[in-house]
């Protein structure tokens, strides 16, 4: 054991690489940033290396501190998961995830089920609305936002960009030749988005003839739905047109695709620090989703 590093500067590291802030592991921690500035800079000078890039805004690993992240993580979440079961805790707390109500349904519940099969002693409340923001923040564990990058703390971590495709029912976008074409049909848009036809026009060269929304919606859960039914064409995050597209519900219009100019966030922690084993390990699940 002569080789096991000082255990309080391991989670140190953990918590600033994870967080690229030493600020923001200060604050998961509860310790000042100048603390967890030394701490690791203690591990470092143990190790006779460097394991951060100091930028002046956010830190960097490097290639040994990408090296030795995953090894410690694990590490670290073995022990929390090896004393919980040592002092009995039959019971483990409810891991709340919260997201947009679109991102929740058509993203992160059709992969929650192989998750917990996998994972069966955690469990997870998942809730959901349209801007995300029907539960207080300090009893949410874990935070996707989606939106430009202006809206959000700079602590927030970019998990994806995202795009936006045309679609319509499958027979509907066999018969669709051209973006004139495709601008002559109703078009659905949805609450906060609307500008999206317009942008697919200008960036093809079509004029939109008519710019009043003959079908409004304010979900895209909605808008696939009636786009479905042949109601008409609508623009979606390809994202979410991912499930209703491999149901052949619906089909994409032209291969046509543009920037949406947002993304999604996971925010940084607002109540208790997400310092447990299984808020961790939802954690790591969802920046997997969008990998």
């Amino acid at each position: 054991m002569s080789d096991l590093p000082n255990l309080v500067w391991l989670r140190a590291f953990e918590a600033a690489a994870r967080l690229q802030s030493f600020t923001a592991a200060a604050e998961e921690l509860g310790l000042t940033q100048a603390a967890v500035s030394h701490q690791v800079r203690s591990l470092e000078n143990s190790f006779g290396i460097t394991l951060f890039i100091r930028r002046s805004r956010h830190l960097e690993l490097t290639q040994l501190g990408h090296a030795y992240y995953p090894s410690v993580a694990q590490a670290l979440t073995d022990i929390a998961y090896s004393t919980r079961g040592l002092l009995g805790h039959a019971q483990t707390r409810t891991v709340t995830l919260r997201a947009p109500v679109s991102t929740a349904v058509l993203w992160v519940a059709p992969r929650l089920g192989v998750f917990h099969a996998a994972h069966p002693h955690v469990r997870i409340r998942l809730i959901s609305a349209v801007w995300a923001d029907s539960t207080q923040d300090e009893d949410v564990d874990i935070d996707l936002r989606l939106g430009p990058s202006g809206w959000f703390d700079r602590r927030a971590h970019l998990l994806a960009t995202e795009s936006v495709i045309p679609v319509a029912k499958p027979q509907l976008a066999a018969e669709l030749r051209s973006v004139d074409q495709l601008l002559g049909q109703t078009l659905i848009h949805i609450h906060g988005y609307q500008d999206h036809w317009l942008r697919l026009s200008e960036q093809e060269g079509v004029p939109l003839k008519d710019r009043t929304a003959a079908l409004y919606v304010d979900t895209s859960l909605a808008a696939i739905e009636m786009a479905a039914s042949g109601a008409g064409a609508a623009m979606l995050m390809r994202r979410y047109a991912e499930l209703p597209l491999s149901l052949n519900r619906l089909a994409p219009v032209l291969d046509a695709e543009i920037p949406m100019g947002q993304g999604h966030y996971l925010m940084p922690a607002a109540g208790e620090a997400p310092n447990s084993a299984e808020v961790a390990l939802v954690r790591d699940w969802v920046v997997s989703l969008f990998n």
